[in-house]
């Protein structure tokens, strides 16, 4: 009798044993994985100053960004990353309007650079084969910015609290969809949205460059009738000149239709853009059309979601497309020099859906330089200059910033 009590409770023993060795790995697991992690900083000290020729005083603002960010190790396929954003004025230069805050309202032209201190991103990934997946608070950027971004050139950048999952069914074919159910936008709290929102980007890669297919389903979760829902194909790529050294031609295609619906109203509107370029070594020249399609005048191609301020002119004058649509014809020259990166950029505006009163909407130039030194750092200038046409006004932009990244 004593045997077989002494057999199971060796065998108790052992499972105990083996329990608590389990545990004991698991937890030494979930320690490295902690503290093998990666942090981040990122800051980014800027002066932006905006004289426009309207009823508001012209606007300065010094502002530095902060973000910090922690990403763990992989466990199993599983990481955490947490990140944090603070933005301040410094020395008392806030002499700007930021309207969804209420900050400073109807007094100085804008400057969309609220001071906050939030949450940046707070996801948990799974990460295994050809298969990723995200649940939380996330940057998400696709085609470009032109449809979905992350706005970060403002100092509060644009993220979402989403799932998001993205397969590479092979080399060439990637599928990503995502649900959002807030977009968290560059103004603080004051103007995030509750969203029921669904992207579906599908890219396949050719020899001749990338094709790509994207439904973008958006809608205010707002207890209203509302939605606006894209569907869309580009093509880009790139290829050699023959017989012409290091010279290359690029070119991009990009396609949409798009439907809204806002209560009783109902609209449908197409985007087209279309450019080529060459890059001559030391020199790259692009030619750009593009056309944010208007329905008769009365509702211009939207897109919510965007990196707005890429597209259309440094100066953000057309950050809502005007209902009679918006046309714009683009030439840049970019390069290197000075052991940095410099960019020129022309702008002709045009309406769409043209009429008596709206058709010429205006001309813009852009300029930037940017130089990497010491590892860590980055430091730049930028200038846009818009003429207006008609009722639009003048403007003036110019940006100098110094970032730091560890």
């Amino acid at each position: 009798m004593k045997s077989k009590i002494y057999t199971l409770s060796a065998v108790a023993s052992s499972l105990l044993l083996a329990s608590v060795s389990n545990v004991a790995l698991a937890e030494d697991s979930f320690y490295k994985a902690l503290s093998s992690g990666k942090a981040s900083a990122d800051f980014n000290l800027r002066y932006e100053d905006v004289s426009q020729d309207n009823a508001v005083k012209d606007a300065s603002a010094f502002t530095l960004r902060t973000r910090l960010s922690y990403t763990s190790a992989d466990l199993d396929g599983w990481s955490v990353t947490l990140g944090i954003e603070d933005s301040r004025i410094v020395l008392g230069q806030g002499d700007y309007t930021v309207g969804p805050t209420g900050y400073n309202l109807g007094e100085y032209s804008v400057i969309a650079d609220p001071e906050v201190t939030e949450v940046d991103q707070a996801f948990v990934q799974y990460k295994k084969d050809n298969l990723t997946l995200k649940f939380g608070r996330q940057v998400i950027a696709l085609d470009g910015h032109r449809h979905v971004g992350h706005v970060g050139w403002r100092q509060d950048r644009q993220t979402f609290d989403a799932a998001t999952a993205i397969y590479a069914v092979n080399d060439k074919l990637k599928v990503q969809y995502s649900y959002l159910n807030q977009r968290n936008r560059i103004f603080a709290e004051a103007a995030d949205v509750d969203s029921k929102d669904h992207l579906l980007n599908l890219n396949y890669k050719t020899d001749f460059g990338t094709l790509t297919a994207y439904s973008y389903l958006l809608e205010v979760d707002n207890d209203t009738n509302n939605s606006l829902d894209t569907y869309g194909v580009s093509f880009k790529g790139a290829t050699k000149a023959a017989n012409k050294g290091d010279t290359t031609f690029s070119y991009t295609v990009d396609y949409a239709t798009q439907s809204s619906e806002s209560g009783t109203n109902e609209f449908d509107a197409d985007y087209l853009f279309a450019e080529v370029g060459v890059n001559l070594s030391m020199l790259t020249a692009k030619v750009g059309y593009e056309v944010l399609g208007s329905d008769d005048g009365d509702y211009g191609f939207s897109t919510p979601l965007a990196t707005l301020h890429k597209f259309n002119g440094w100066s953000d004058q057309f950050l809502g497309t005007p209902s009679q649509g918006l046309k714009d014809l683009i030439f840049t020259l970019s390069g290197k020099a000075g052991g940095g990166a410099w960019i020129a950029a022309y702008h002709d505006f045009s309406a769409d859906d043209a009429s008596d009163t709206v058709d010429d909407l205006g001309n813009e130039i852009n300029l930037q330089y940017v130089k990497k030194f010491a590892d860590h750092y980055t430091g730049g200038i930028k200038y846009a200059t818009y003429s207006g046409e008609g009722a639009r006004v003048d403007a003036d932009k110019i940006w100098l910033w110094l970032g730091v990244k560890f």
